[in-house]
């Protein structure tokens, strides 16, 4: 009888740790998950540009825009976009902004849904993410 009680306490405890563990890898409010994985692959889309950004700069002693990234090798990311965000890049002198925007159309959402945020990332030669709304 004692290692029944035991067994259901145990497993009592179990569950709670395994609810608490769920709830805290839920996705922040006005997102879904699948947003997550995109926000994650778009990020290292935009630290690979920045990487090659600081190749070119290396080789050439400036920064440059996106296809010329693209047309001397120095990116070895064929792709301008994933997932509804389209990447762009604008050199200025010393330094470069890279910015991957969302453009895809509206999501349809059912009535008194909140429709899901897309927020607009940026890198400079820091080689740090910037998010924005």
């Amino acid at each position: 009888m004692k290692g029944l009680v035991g067994l259901m306490i145990s497993a009592a405890l179990g569950m709670g740790i395994y609810m608490y563990t769920l709830k805290q890898s839920s996705p922040g409010p006005g997102m879904v998950v699948t947003q997550n994985i995109s926000f994650v692959g778009v990020k290292n889309d935009l630290v690979a540009i920045a990487q090659a950004e600081r190749m070119y700069y290396t080789q050439n002693g400036s920064y440059a825009d996106l296809p010329t990234l693209s047309s001397s090798g120095t990116m070895n990311i064929t792709r301008t976009s994933r997932d509804g965000y389209t990447y762009s890049v604008e050199p200025s002198g010393n330094t470069y902004t890279a910015t991957a925007t969302y453009t895809a159309p509206p999501i349809d959402n059912p009535a008194g849904v909140t429709p899901p945020h897309f927020p607009t990332f940026s890198i400079d030669p820091t080689m740090e993410v910037h998010q924005g709304d």
